[in-house]
């Protein structure tokens, strides 16, 4: 999920009633929710930096285990500073160290959470396992949180600038709302996964990935492996589920000789390839040289203007020792 949505969560959570458990209470939940970007800082992929984005730091036995105490240490380290310079508290609470550490836990842990959701997929286990696992449930950036949360946090603000008793309750129905919204969507793609099982040959298990578009939450592009290549399909419930013809093949063009000389001669290539887990290649070969281009089927494969996308020239063996024969 992106990082407005991230920070939304910790936010809600807090005008839940979490704010006033500890002084920066608030703050160790908005920071902690996005605590597990901070992975970007220190990686190199297709698009920066996609290679170790959602591995370590958002393992549930890796990151999520060991960064909230830290910045639980951090918030009370700034917290002794401004004492020791005489500052004054707005919220008149006590700072409780125990309480901020559980806290951290509670906002780091809703990040991989989220993230799964998407069909861009999270190690979930890392760095105990390198298997990348998703729901399918939202769109990264998704319209329906941006909605529910931000209208949460307001009324519950007027609510309390009013002076009202009440004031977390907004929060409390927009946390409820946002959790049976996601699992409405979770619905809706594991329905489409079953109506697409049906279809002869179509695949079974955890390979095929279901993205919701921006916009039409209810709609699936269906994706996965099949053969030597990936399939697609569309699902809409309001139109009969799956569009005929059932599903459209294409090649992933992976066992092209030049596609691999291009992964063996390119560190990018090969970040790109760790987090890809539906790679596509394409070869456009110009005289003695070739541009190959890699993608992911999930969005978009080697489209024009498809995200995600890395480009690479490679030289054809033998191409100039050929052209110079009389």
């Amino acid at each position: 999920m992106d990082n407005v949505t991230h920070s939304l969560v910790g936010w809600t959570l807090g005008r839940a009633g979490l704010k006033r458990t500890s002084r920066k209470g608030l703050a160790v939940l908005i920071l902690g929710a996005n605590m597990p970007d901070i992975d970007v800082f220190f990686g190199h992929s297709c698009w920066a930096p996609l290679a170790t984005h959602r591995g370590f730091t958002h393992g549930l036995v890796g990151g999520v285990l060991l960064m909230p105490p830290l910045l639980a240490g951090l918030l009370w380290l700034l917290d002794r500073w401004q004492v020791r310079r005489g500052a004054t508290f707005k919220s008149g609470l006590e700072m409780r160290f125990g309480v901020l550490v559980g806290l951290a836990y509670l906002a780091t842990l809703t990040h991989p959470l989220l993230d799964l959701l998407t069909t861009y997929s999270v190690q979930l286990f890392s760095p105990v396992s390198n298997a990348w696992w998703h729901a399918d449930a939202l769109f990264i950036i998704d319209i329906g949180l941006w909605v529910v949360l931000p209208s949460a946090i307001l009324l519950s603000k007027k609510r309390e600038g009013a002076g009202r008793a009440d004031w977390e309750w907004p929060a409390r129905v927009g946390l409820t709302v946002g959790l049976v919204y996601i699992a409405f969507n979770l619905g809706l793609s594991e329905r489409a996964k079953a109506d697409l099982q049906r279809v002869a040959d179509s695949p079974r298990g955890p390979g095929i990935f279901a993205s919701p578009p921006p916009f039409a939450f209810w709609r699936r592009e269906l994706v996965w492996r099949h053969g030597e290549g990936y399939a697609r399909a569309s699902w809409d419930p309001l139109a009969g589920g799956l569009s005929p013809p059932p599903y459209q093949w294409r090649a992933d063009g992976l066992d092209d000789p030049l596609v691999h000389a291009a992964i063996a001669g390119d560190r990018r290539l090969r970040a790109f390839l760790r987090w890809s887990v539906m790679p596509v290649a394409e070869v456009e070969r110009r005289g003695c040289s070739a541009r190959v281009t890699l993608g992911d089927a999930r969005y978009g494969g080697i489209a024009k203007r498809a995200p995600l996308q890395r480009v690479t020239e490679v030289p054809i063996a033998g191409c100039g020792r050929a052209l110079a024969k009389p």
